[in-house]
């Protein structure tokens, strides 16, 4: 009887758990906007002393610095753990093509908005560790 008792208590705990952590996932998912706006743009953002990048899955574009980038930055500064973190951003702008005779990105993008900004930086896919 109470061994009975036992794996009854264990299953429930069990599947208590896998419920709880479906929940926790399910919460942490990313925010789905409205992708049918021809300008809005997700990825993951990264600036640097004289370079911005926009990340996407299907797409990396160079990002004009001006003010609104300069904000971006500092709010994605908030969130980043070192200075190579990229965070997860939507923004609205504008695509053009470099100049002639310009070195960087073949397309810029300059931001007219900014959407959203993730709570943490995105994982990154490969990860360098210095050696000592």
């Amino acid at each position: 009887m109470k061994k009975i008792i036992l794996i009854t208590f264990l299953s429930i705990v069990s599947f208590s758990c896998k419920e709880e952590i479906k929940t926790s996932k399910e919460k942490e998912s990313k925010v789905v906007l409205n992708s049918a706006e021809e300008n809005l743009y997700r990825g993951d953002f990264i600036f640097l002393k004289d370079a911005a990048v926009l990340k996407g899955d299907n797409f990396i574009y160079g990002v004009s610095i001006d003010e609104l980038s300069k904000q971006l930055a500092e709010r994605v500064k908030e969130v980043k753990v070192s200075d190579f973190d990229m965070v997860p951003v939507a923004v609205k702008g504008k695509i053009s093509k470099k100049q002639e005779g310009q070195e960087g990105w073949d397309e810029i993008l300059t931001i007219t908005e900014i959407v959203l900004v993730g709570n943490s930086p995105s994982k990154i896919d490969v990860k360098i560790e210095e050696k000592k």
